[in-house]
């Protein structure tokens, strides 16, 4: 490691140093590269600098305010001072931290979380931690501080779509609490309660339960799923009634809606008064009929299904082969095509209103094609994950690592590629141009000056205006002629 920094520590001095020999530098800004140990670029017109190390594997940049830091796959931390936000990616998925003035987050594995909530009056914080299922703690605005250590007991309050949970040596005991109904469970889940206003229940699983709350509902279940009937919404006015003798028949009924089903999921029949639809189902899913006044399906799977709804279209051809995706409102539109699910996607977004687009596509493991709405587009390859997984953690932390060659542009005729980790690149910005093919050719020319170099500066030939200069040797001095 001691040896390690040290030659970071010469590198950086080599940096500091060595503009005669291996740098190019002019008024738009500095370039020095010494491939694969140190690339260094800076556009102080624009308030830019950015030095890699190794290739791809370190990484820092400078735009205005904004911080880059990478050290690849294993951190990468952007930092934003105007917003005060800042993100960090530990060798992702594995973790992720994010903080803004409103929160700070921490998430590891989706299975450790903590956050911390800023409210609105001064010096307040709610806090939350969760090592799932074995710890959660929090406040409630309502309830206060809460915690819980599972299987040994815990109390937990709005959390988990329900108002309260509450449990002791689970499965021995544990009650849910949503709305003024209590459900209590004991040795989970064979026997249950439930009790609340005008309501009861009970329940030994799966051999028989029951539960009513009077004028609301009735549910009732034999030897569950083999049979369930449930009287719903009886205080509204779509009282709703469902019966199931699985898997032979299932029935639904109400005012809005009529449905029934034979040997479930594969035959049936729905009739949507609500919705204006009428669904037939033979052999679900290979084949589907749906006609309503704003959607439309004929679907004979494999082979076709096309459907039709409010403000779009989808089609699938040879499932899973060849699948079309359309969305088309006056703000919105959007295409989609994909084959075989993420060998090829292609997805295309515009705003009409505003004159935007974005396109990304993708052929898994050969390329990956972008445009964003600003009309930059960038193409690279290959791209084994990007097809697959279209994550901002991906194209940080890991995505440059595998990059052979990248290419950016934009309508105005800028351009910046890149094979090998910059072992060859090419720049051009308006009029100006620059590329290098390390270590032999390098070429830098603006508007006021042409540089050609050889070996990194042993043969170097400069034009100024009207005077030609040649330098030998990386020295600093050499013969001119012409006129400035």
């Amino acid at each position: 490691m001691k040896h390690f920094k040290m030659s970071i520590a010469a590198l950086l001095v080599l940096l500091a140093f060595a503009p005669a020999s291996g740098a190019e530098q002019g008024e738009e800004g500095t370039i020095f590269t010494l491939w694969p140990l140190v690339d260094y670029r800076e556009s102080p017109a624009e308030g830019f600098s950015n030095l890699s190390l190794l290739g791809p594997l370190i990484k820092y940049q400078k735009h205005g305010k904004d911080r880059d830091l990478a050290v690849r796959p294993f951190f990468y931390k952007e930092s934003h001072s105007e917003e005060q936000a800042e993100s960090t990616y530990f060798l992702y998925p594995a973790a992720h931290h994010e903080s803004t003035p409103e929160a700070d987050t921490l998430n590891v594995l989706q299975l450790f979380r903590k956050d911390t909530y800023r409210k609105q009056e001064e010096d307040e914080l709610e806090k939350s931690t969760m090592l799932f299922p074995f710890y959660i703690s929090g406040d409630s605005d309502k309830y206060g501080p809460y915690r819980a250590v599972f299987p040994i007991y815990g109390d937990l309050y709005e959390r988990f779509w329900r108002d309260e949970y509450h449990f002791f040596m689970f499965p021995l005991y544990g009650s849910t609490v949503k709305r003024g109904t209590t459900t209590n469970h004991y040795l989970w889940p064979i026997f249950s309660t439930t009790k609340g206003e005008n309501e009861d229940g009970f329940g030994v699983f799966p051999l028989y339960g029951q539960s009513q709350k009077t004028g609301v509902y009735q549910k009732r279940f034999v030897l569950w799923p083999f049979y369930t009937a449930e009287q719903t919404g009886l205080d509204t006015d779509n009282p709703t009634q469902k019966k199931f003798f699985f898997p032979l028949y299932a029935a639904t009924d109400s005012p809005k809606k009529t449905s029934r089903s034979y040997l479930w999921p594969f035959f049936g029949y729905t009739e949507d008064r609500e919705r204006n639809v009428e669904e037939v189902n033979y052999l679900w899913p290979l084949v589907t009929k749906v006609r309503g006044e704003k959607r439309r399906k004929d679907s004979f799977l494999p082979f076709y299904s096309h459907e039709i709804f409010a403000q779009g279209e989808k089609s699938w051809y040879l499932w899973p082969v060849y699948k079309h995706e359309e969305l088309n409102s006056d703000v919105f539109r959007q295409e989609i095509d994909r084959v075989l699910f993420f060998l090829y996607r292609s997805n295309h977004e515009q705003w009409p209103k505003d004159g935007y687009d974005r396109r990304r596509t993708a052929l898994w493991p050969l390329f990956l094609y972008q445009k964003s709405p600003g009309g930059v587009s960038s193409i690279s390859l290959p791209a084994p994950v990007e097809p697959i997984l279209d994550k901002e953690g991906i194209e940080k932390n890991w995505a440059p690592l595998w990059r052979i060659y990248q290419r950016r542009w934009d309508r105005e005729g800028n351009s910046a590629s890149s094979l090998l980790w910059n072992l060859y690149w090419h720049e051009r910005r308006g009029d100006d141009l620059a590329y290098e093919l390390f270590p032999l050719i390098s070429y830098r020319g603006t508007k006021k000056e042409r540089e050609l170099k050889l070996l990194k500066g042993l043969i170097s030939l400069k034009r100024t205006g009207e005077e030609q200069a040649l330098n030998l040797l990386w020295l600093p001095f050499g013969p001119k002629w012409g006129h400035k």
